[in-house]
């Protein structure tokens, strides 16, 4: 019911993809992931060389099933986390932030299949022309680093689906069957979930920040950093509150940055410091009431949508 190009493409039963996801998509989600029938991807983001090895040794020794990285290509070693992403058994590498024309020949020359995260229309017939096997358009409402055009995934997958030939995945405010759905109804072939997994048993994020999700009303997110790194939506706390009262102030990009600092992600995802730490989380987390292993969450994804299918067949048949 559910097999669609991006299943056939990435060797995946479901076309359902691990957003790649900073200090939170580690070797147990990527793996439990894959285990569960989607594509796990490791958020490499933060990761040294040898802490992407290590991981994908773990990831490894989890599942035989198919899982890839996700690299961010303004990393000046994008070049070796790519190398050591597919020694490490990535069947899928998915690049984001840059151009992927430079790197997609030599992924696909070693059996990899590739996929490109663009916030625009010109920006996905751009990966299209560089050679990807798909696109992932990731609408605004996406957690973390947004694209500076801030248009929705409501409004952004059908425009991508119309603008190019190869298989789009939806990103951003999906989280369940009916985010599923809709998503291939507009276009797309799969959907890639981040904040969904974000609150699930296997991500690595401290039990604080998954709390925060859970707690999380509809509008508890914000966008800052228009001014310094680009659009990043996270969870509102004493940080954001900060962050945002000084950006209305007209504080310069470099006062914003030196008075933000290293590491603010880090804080949250990892020591647990939700209060001054980042927690990278999309609109959709005012939708989620708990946390579930990743077999539940995509299981429950496959079985809301196909309950959707037959009560669709029932409206027509009258």
């Amino acid at each position: 019911m559910f097999k669609t190009e991006i299943c056939k493409i990435f060797g995946i039963e479901y076309p359902i993809i691990l957003g790649g996801m900073l200090w939170v998509g580690k070797a147990d989600l990527v793996a439990a992931v894959s285990e569960a029938g989607g594509l796990g991807l490791l958020g490499a983001a933060g990761m040294t060389i040898e802490e992407i090895e290590n991981e994908l040794e773990k990831v490894a020794r989890q599942t035989k099933k198919p899982f890839g990285v996700n690299i961010p290509l303004l990393r000046p070693d994008a070049d070796e986390m790519i190398e050591a992403s597919i020694r490490g058994g990535a069947t899928a590498i998915s690049t984001s932030a840059g151009n992927p024309k430079k790197y997609t020949r030599k992924i696909k020359d070693q059996g990899c299949r590739v996929l490109h995260v663009a916030a625009n229309v010109s920006f996905a017939r751009k990966s299209e022309d560089a050679g990807v096997d798909a696109v992932v358009a990731e609408g605004y409402e996406a957690g973390g680093h947004n694209g500076r055009d801030e248009i929705t995934t409501m409004a952004l997958v059908p425009q991508v689906a119309g603008a190019v030939d190869i298989p789009v995945v939806a990103a951003g405010g999906i989280a369940d069957g009916r985010g599923l759905m809709a998503a291939l109804a507009l276009g797309a072939k799969g959907v890639q979930v981040g904040t969904r997994f974000l609150a699930a048993d296997e991500a690595a994020a401290h039990p604080n920040y998954k709390e925060a999700v859970i707690q999380m009303p509809d509008n508890g997110t914000c966008v800052t950093g228009r001014t310094t790194v680009g659009p990043t939506r996270a969870i509102k706390n004493e940080l954001t509150d900060m962050i945002i009262k000084a950006e209305n102030e007209g504080a310069k990009p470099e006062e914003l940055l030196e008075m933000i600092g290293e590491g603010r992600s880090a804080m949250a995802a990892i020591e647990g410091n939700c209060v001054k730490g980042t927690m990278y989380c999309g609109q959709i987390g005012g939708g989620i009431q708990g946390l579930k292993s990743a077999m539940e969450v995509i299981n429950d994804m496959i079985s809301e949508a196909a309950s959707i299918i037959r009560s669709f067949q029932s409206l027509l048949q009258g």
